[in-house]
C-alpha cells in the first residue's frame, strides 16, 4: 500500500478496499471464483471512529503491481498442477457430454412429439427456437458471475438447437424454403462470430465455425449447387481469415481449412464433371490463395521464437496440407480433362509461388515470415520444381535434370550461405545419382556416342562442378553433424572416379557384346576373355593416372582412392585372370600389373612428398 501522509483514515480505507477488489479481479480472471463478500470482509467507513488528532504521518514506500502476492501466485500453481486432470473431467469433458446427451434428447423429444403428435409442426419449431434464443440469453447471467467457460457452452448448446430447429423447419416439416433456412442460419452463425468478437472468446469463434460449417450439411438435400456451397465456404474462410488478423486465434485456420477440405473432396467425389472445369478451378485457386497467405497475416504471440501448439500447426501443418490440397487438386482435374501436358508446368507454377511469397515483404496486415514458415515455404517450392522433372520428362533427361537441378542449388547455396538449400540440393542430387542406377537407357550398337554414355558424362561433368564448388568453399564454421563443404567436396570427388570407370565399363562390355554376334564363332568363344582382359587394362590405367595427379595435386585422397584400385587389379589378375585368359593376354595382364606396381614402389621410396618427414613430425 501506498499510504497518503496528508490523507484521513477513511481516504486510507478506501484505497485498501479498491486494492482489494483488484486483487478479486485478476484472481478470477486466472480462473478462480470467489463470493462477493468484500463488503462484509472490509470494516465500513462509518464503523471506524475517527480522532480529533491527525494521525502521524507515514513512509511513503512504492505501490505495489495488482497482482496475487508471490505465495499466493506458488499456491494457486500448485492447486492447479496437483487438480489439472480432475479439473479437465469436471469442467471440460463433462461438460462436452453434457451438450451432446442435450442435444440428443432434445432430437428424441422432438421424434417423441412428432409420433405422439402433441404439438404441431410450428409449435414444435417455435419451442425449439425459444429454448435456443432462451439458453444464449441465460447463459450471459453466468458470464456477468465470472463462469465464462459454462457461459460458453450454454451459449453452443443454444446455438446447436436453433440450428436444429431451423432445420426440423426446412427439412421435416417444410414450413420454410431453403433459401429462408440458410438465411437464418446464416444469421445465427453471424451472432455466434459477433458474440465471440465482443467477449474476446476464441472457443466461442470455435463454435461458430461448427455452426458455420453444418449450415450446409443440414440444408443439403442431394442436388449440385456448386457456386452457392463454395460460394459460402469462401464467404465463412474470409470472415475467419479476418478474425486471425486482428485476434491471435490460429487453430481457428485450422478449423477452417478442415471443413473446406472435406466438402471440396465430397463434393467432387459425387458432382464433378469435366464441363465444371472453369468454375471448381477458380474456387480451389482461391481456397489455395486464402490459406496460403493465412501464416502470414495470422497474429502469433512470438513468431521468432519456439512455436508449438496451435501456433506450430498453423506454421508448419497448414502450409503443407494447403500445398498438397491445391496441387492434387489441379492434378486430379487436369488428369480427368485430359490435359496431362500441363500437370508439370502446374508443378512450376507452385513452385514460383512459393518462392514469390517467400520474397514478399512485410507490410500491412502482411506480417514478417517466421524462421520455420520460410525455411518450408523454401522447401516446398523446391519440392514442385523436383516434382516437375518426372512429370515433364523421362528417361535419361529425368537424371540430367535432377542433377542439373542440384548443381544449380547447391551454387544457389554457397551464393547465399544458406545451410537448408545446401541440404535440398543434395537431395536433389542422390534424386539424380539413384535415376542414373535405376533408369537404364536403351542399349545401343554405336560405341562412346549414345544415350547412357552421354548421361554418365553428363553426371560426371555435373559431380566435377560439384567438387569445385566445394572445394572453394570454408567449413570451419560448420555446426555438428552437418555436412561441411569438405566433406561434400571429398564424396563428389570419389563419385566421378566410380561414374568414369562404371561408364567406360558398360563401353567395355557393350562393345565386346555386340562384337560376340557378328557370327565370328572365334570371337565368340573368346569374348569372356577378351572382355577381362581389358577391364582389367582399365584398372590399371586409371589407377595410375589417379596416383599421377594425387602426387601432381599432393591429394592423400586422390593417391588412397588410386591404392585401392590398384589392390582390385591386383587382386582381379591374379583370381580372375589366371583361370579365364590365355597364355598370351595372361602374360601381358601380369608385366603390365608388375611393371606398374614396380614404378609405383619406385615413386613412393623416392618420397617425393617427404611423407616420412610428414610421419616423424606431424603438423
Amino acid at each position: 500500500m501506498d499510504p497518503d501522509s496528508s490523507g484521513s483514515p477513511e481516504k486510507q480505507i478506501a484505497d485498501l478496499r479498491a486494492r482489494v477488489l483488484r486483487l478479486e479481479a485478476a484472481l478470477r480472471r486466472q480462473g478462480i471464483a470467489f463470493e462477493d463478500e468484500t463488503q462484509a470482509a472490509l470494516p465500513s467507513v462509518r464503523q471506524i471512529p475517527v480522532q480529533e488528532a491527525r494521525p502521524a504521518p507515514l513512509p511513503a514506500t512504492p505501490e505495489l503491481p495488482v497482482e496475487p502476492p508471490v505465495l499466493l501466485q506458488s499456491t494457486i500453481a500448485a492447486a492447479k498442477d496437483d487438480r489439472s486432470l480432475e479439473s479437465r473431467i469436471g469442467s471440460q469433458w463433462f461438460n462436452r457430454i453434457g451438450i451432446l446427451a442435450v442435444l440428443i434428447g432434445m432430437a428424441w423429444f422432438l421424434k417423441l412429439a412428432i409420433d405422439n403428435h402433441w404439438i404441431g409442426p410450428t409449435g414444435r419449431v417455435i419451442i425449439g427456437l425459444i429454448a435456443g434464443a432462451a439458453l444464449i440469453g441465460w447463459s450471459e447471467r453466468f458470464r456477468s458471475r465470472g463462469f465464462a467457460a459454462f457461459s460458453y457452452s450454454l451459449k453452443a448448446l443454444g446455438s446447436g438447437i436453433l440450428y436444429l430447429s431451423l432445420w426440423a423447419a426446412y427439412g421435416l416439416f417444410a414450413l420454410i424454403s431453403g433459401s429462408a433456412a440458410f438465411a437464418a442460419m446464416i444469421v445465427v452463425t453471424a451472432f455466434n462470430g459477433n458474440m465471440c468478437w465482443v467477449q474476446n472468446s476464441e472457443l466461442l469463434a470455435l463454435y461458430a465455425i461448427v455452426g458455420g460449417f453444418s449450415t450446409p450439411l443440414l440444408l443439403s438435400n442431394g442436388e449440385n449447387h456448386e457456386v452457392t456451397l463454395f460460394s459460402y465456404l469462401l464467404l465463412l474462410n474470409v470472415a475467419v481469415l479476418v478474425l486471425v488478423v486482428l485476434r491471435p486465434w490460429s487453430r481457428l485456420l485450422f478449423g477452417a481449412f478442415t471443413g473446406t477440405v472435406l466438402f471440396f473432396l465430397g463434393w467432387s467425389i459425387r458432382f464433378y464433371s469435366d464441363a465444371q472445369f472453369e468454375r471448381t478451378a477458380f474456387f480451389l485457386s482461391v481456397f489455395f490463395l486464402i490459406f496460403a497467405f493465412a501464416p502470414r497475416l495470422v497474429r502469433l504471440p512470438n513468431s521468432e521464437g519456439p512455436l508449438s501448439g496451435a501456433d506450430g500447426l498453423v506454421v508448419v501443418g497448414l502450409p503443407l496440407l494447403n500445398a498438397a490440397f491445391g496441387f492434387l487438386g489441379f492434378y486430379a482435374m487436369l488428369q480427368s480433362t485430359g490435359a496431362v501436358w500441363a500437370q508439370p508446368w502446374v508443378a512450376v507454377a507452385f513452385g514460383a509461388f512459393y518462392l514469390l511469397i517467400l520474397r514478399l515483404p512485410s507490410r500491412g496486415a502482411l506480417r514478417t515470415s517466421p524462421s520455420a514458415l520460410s525455411a518450408l515455404h523454401l522447401t516446398i517450392a523446391v519440392a514442385f520444381l523436383t516434382i516437375a522433372i518426372p512429370l515433364k520428362a523421362h528417361g535419361r533427361w529425368i537424371t540430367i535434370g535432377w542433377l542439373v537441378e542440384g548443381a544449380a542449388l547447391l551454387w544457389l547455396a554457397r551464393r547465399v550461405a544458406s545451410r537448408l538449400l545446401r541440404g535440398l540440393a543434395l537431395i536433389a542430387l542422390v534424386l539424380g545419382l539413384a535415376a542414373l542406377i535405376v533408369i537404364h537407357a536403351a542399349v545401343s550398337t554405336t560405341i562412346i556416342f549414345n544415350q547412357r554414355f552421354g548421361t554418365y558424362l553428363v553426371s560426371v561433368l555435373v559431380f566435377a562442378f560439384v567438387n569445385r564448388l566445394a572445394s572453394g568453399a570454408g567449413g570451419d564454421s560448420e555446426p555438428e553433424f552437418a555436412i561441411s563443404w569438405p566433406m561434400t567436396g571429398a564424396v563428389a570427388l570419389l563419385i566421378v572416379n566410380v561414374l568414369i570407370l562404371v561408364a567406360i565399363g558398360w563401353e567395355i562390355h557393350n562393345y565386346w557384346w555386340f562384337v560376340r554376334y557378328t557370327g565370328d564363332w572365334a570371337v565368340m568363344r573368346d569374348y569372356r576373355m577378351y572382355a577381362q582382359f581389358t577391364y582389367s587394362a582399365l584398372f590399371m590405367i586409371f589407377g595410375a593416372i589417379q596416383l599421377a595427379v594425387g602426387f601432381w595435386k599432393r591429394s592423400a585422397f586422390l593417391r588412397w582412392q588410386a591404392l585401392i584400385l590398384l589392390a582390385i587389379s591386383i587382386a582381379k589378375v591374379f583370381l580372375v585372370d589366371v583361370s579365364q585368359l590365355s597364355q598370351g593376354y595372361r602374360i601381358v595382364s601380369f608385366l603390365g600389373l608388375g611393371v606398374l606396381l614396380l614404378a609405383v614402389s619406385f615413386v613412393y621410396q623416392k618420397d617425393w612428398l617427404n611423407l616420412r618427414g610428414l610421419e616423424r613430425h606431424p603438423q
